[in-house]
């Protein structure tokens, strides 16, 4: 029976398919990968819940546009192998994507279904197509349609989510493509900010291989702002255009008092640390990380839930979350919130911390914290907070790690007085892309600030159609009056 066939009734019957993990308690001891994955047989019941809807609301919320409604049918049919090849042509990170992304405030949030007994689960989907593909086609990989040689080079700066989407696409465009990397191993955040339980290198590692077959070459240790500037990209390089995607990978901090003692990281130091460097195989690797046995992280997003995770693998007797406002206001996805309550993390809302306290060695000892109250909502929805008179107290802890946000690196935007900024430091551009510079480009979260894994490849999928047809139209002065 095709999927085509199947009567509303008989897909309205079926309830959404769980996706396989490990117990917590044999996780916490690893970091190896906590979801399993579907085999074939939950894959295509799951995909038969599709309604396969004539207005398609599901492809509205996804930001590189992937064709959901026929690849569920695809798969739905057994069809793997096609709905696989249908799904790479929208989307080069799928194996990725469908372990990261958002997909329930996004995709899954527009599915019809969602409201009644649970959208269809497009990101487990997702998945299991990449995987399924990697595993039947192996190093070979599957055939991409790539154009003719154009004659143009262009860099990409940063091997992220945007600088690799935007890279595929200018290489399938016919462009000759270079990817400069400032850290050793490419990949960007994916490597160095998502833990191996949530996201295994090895699967970057073969989505990195996908962009190799289409020709592109990747150059690490090459820093954009002093090993070259993206003038010199432009005048001396010999390349035709840029597209910056660099991210916005410099830490923010508290601004309390004691924030410099030992036992302090960001949590891109300490993920990094440990996704990267291996510090958690010290002294085999070089790059230790202290490992806490009662561990503090402050906030509550994604980023947040990857640090306490960490910390909990790590060792940790008690790794918390402490949050300045409640559960309900939670940034991070629902997923990561309940795989980390599972795993014994402790979470301490409406608390924001006044002081980290240090003994006589300027170790850290403990937190000192304020209660806090909610607010009624802010101009941007969100309800603020404020404290409660002396309600101060202190959390013993011996680790502290800052989970609050992040904001631009100004090393290569401050290497050309060309690049015209905004007023937090991100780089301006129009509805195109295009920088103040012309041939420059921009995307992710250079531009639109940190956001996530997904929207960074929606504005690389962009950039490199944009690129492309600049190019080809034979490079013509556009307005470079940019809007942020």
């Amino acid at each position: 029976m095709k999927s085509n066939d199947l009567k509303t009734k008989e897909r309205l019957s079926i309830q959404r398919q769980k996706m396989p993990e490990r117990k917590p308690a044999e996780r916490n001891l690893d970091f190896n990968e906590v979801n399993l994955g579907f085999d074939e047989h939950l894959a295509m019941l799951e995909a038969r819940r599709c309604l396969q809807c004539k207005k398609k609301p599901c492809i509205e919320g996804c930001p590189v546009r992937v064709n959901i409604p026929e690849f569920l049918d695809l798969v739905a049919q057994g069809r793997f192998d096609e709905a696989s090849r249908l799904v790479f042509k929208d989307n080069v990170l799928p194996a990725i994507a469908g372990r990261v992304c958002p997909q329930e405030i996004q995709c899954e949030a527009k599915c019809v279904r969602n409201n009644k007994d649970g959208s269809v689960a497009i990101g487990h989907l997702e998945r299991f197509v990449a995987d399924w593909a990697t595993r039947q086609h192996g190093d070979e990989g599957m055939d991409d349609e790539v154009a003719e040689p154009s004659g143009f080079k262009v860099a990409v700066v940063g091997s992220g989510p945007a600088g690799l989407t935007a890279a595929a696409g200018l290489a399938r465009a016919g462009h000759k493509v270079v990817i400069f990397e400032a850290f050793h191993r490419a990949g960007g955040v994916l490597v160095y900010g998502i833990p191996e339980f949530r996201l295994p290198k090895n699967i970057v590692d073969e989505e990195l291989k996908n962009l190799e077959r289409l020709g592109v070459e990747i150059r690490c240790n090459v820093i954009i702002g002093r090993t070259y500037t993206v003038d010199e990209l432009l005048a001396e390089e010999g390349f035709d255009a840029v597209f910056i995607a660099v991210g916005a990978g410099v830490p923010r901090f508290m601004n309390v008092p004691g924030e410099n003692l030992k036992g302090v990281y960001s949590a891109n130091e300490y993920l990094t640390r440990v996704n990267l460097m291996g510090a958690f195989k010290f002294p085999e690797a070089d790059t230790p990380v202290f490992k806490g046995r009662s561990v503090a992280v402050i906030g509550g997003g994604n980023t947040a839930m990857d640090a306490v995770r960490t910390a909990k693998r790590l060792g940790a007797d008690r790794a918390m979350i402490v949050y300045r406002r409640s559960e309900a206001e939670l940034p991070a996805r629902i997923e990561e919130i309940h795989h980390a309550k599972e795993e014994e993390i402790e979470f301490h809302f409406l608390i924001a911390p006044v002081e980290v306290l240090g003994d006589e060695k300027r170790w850290v000892r403990g937190l000192e914290c304020v209660r806090m109250e909610l607010m009624e909502p802010g101009e941007d929805g969100r309800r603020k907070v404020r404290p409660i008179d002396d309600s101060n107290f202190v959390f013993d802890c011996d680790t502290v790690i800052v989970a609050i946000g992040t904001r631009a690196n100004p090393l290569l935007t401050k290497s050309s007085d060309k690049l015209q900024l905004n007023q937090w430091g991100y780089i301006d551009v129009n509805e195109d892309g295009a920088t103040s510079i012309p041939g420059v480009f921009a995307g992710g979260d250079i531009v639109r600030g940190a956001a996530t894994v997904i929207l960074a490849m929606g504005d690389g999928k962009r950039s490199a159609a944009q690129i492309n047809q600049w190019l080809r139209s034979g490079k013509p002065e556009f307005n470079t009056a940019v809007v942020r």
